[in-house]
């Protein structure tokens, strides 16, 4: 999608504020999940985004999902911009928030838990408050950039990323590798056999788990930036590190790397690089 949504220079926000934007974006997640729930594991059809070869799904959940969200943020922030998958960009006043309304289509359409809602206030440098939820099993994970948590149900659980700092113990996780490079595949074959364990799938929820300290390398590729901005708070602020596969800043998607720690994270960015 081209789109003029980019950096800008950083909106001041104040503690008081990030605070209430998380409990707000919290709560547009939840509004969302209750639009997408009842298509849940039903033969829900779906219209492919891709003019010619592949496949990308949208389907009324996801646009339903989206209105919804965009709804909420209209009411209560005007002034702010909207940036989302299904219907774009529309400026504001610097401050951005960041919509995919159904992270994980394929994942969703196939009756398979790994998607989510994921909702980000972006100030123009980076998102400052991230919102991941998957409705089916309730699971809430939010975050700022300094605390990260998951709620289900009426527990409240503080998250942290794991101790793992090398890269012979990780666990390795990716949604898939068939969009990398020849040579990014020999970098990402390099880390695949360095680690302990390596799974493949996982979409938005691979984060969450990254930052649940279940999983201590998540590695994707061609991220766009709805894809990947409410999930940088949560990792971050559980205590790991996100970056593009360059070490630069991956608020704009792209190719992405999400790690326990530093020490694991540059072990790691070496061996994409190789």
């Amino acid at each position: 999608m081209t789109s003029p949504f980019g950096y800008t220079p950083a909106v001041f926000v104040s503690t008081e504020q990030r605070h209430e934007f998380l409990q707000f974006a919290q709560q547009a997640a939840r509004l969302a999940g209750a639009v997408v729930l009842p298509h849940f594991r039903t033969t829900i059809s779906a219209q492919n985004k891709v003019v010619g070869k592949g496949f990308d799904p949208v389907t009324v959940a996801d646009q339903g999902a989206e209105k919804a969200i965009r709804k909420a943020i209209e009411g209560t922030y005007p002034e702010h911009g909207i940036y989302g998958e299904e219907f774009g960009f529309k400026p504001g006043n610097g401050l951005t928030w960041v919509i995919d309304p159904i992270d994980g289509t394929r994942a969703f359409m196939s009756g398979m838990l790994h998607w989510g809602i994921l909702l980000a206030l972006f100030d123009g440098e980076t998102p400052i408050v991230g919102v991941m939820y998957q409705p089916y099993t309730d699971e809430l994970f939010f975050g700022d950039g300094d605390t990260a948590w998951m709620q289900r149900g009426d527990v409240l659980q503080q998250l942290h990323t794991s101790h793992c700092s090398d890269v012979a113990e990780a666990i390795m996780t990716t949604t898939g590798t068939s969009w990398f490079s020849p040579q990014q595949l020999f970098g990402y074959g390099q880390l695949r056999e360095s680690v302990r364990l390596h799974k493949v799938g996982g979409d938005c929820y691979l984060f969450g788990m990254v930052a649940m300290g279940q999983i201590d390398l998540g590695v994707e590729g061609r991220l766009n930036a709805y894809d990947i901005q409410a999930l940088i708070p949560i990792v971050r602020g559980a205590g790991g590190v996100v970056t593009t596969w360059d070490g630069d800043n991956p608020s704009m998607g792209g190719d992405i790397l999400a790690s326990a720690n530093i020490h694991l994270h540059e072990q790691a960015l070496a061996m994409l690089a190789s």
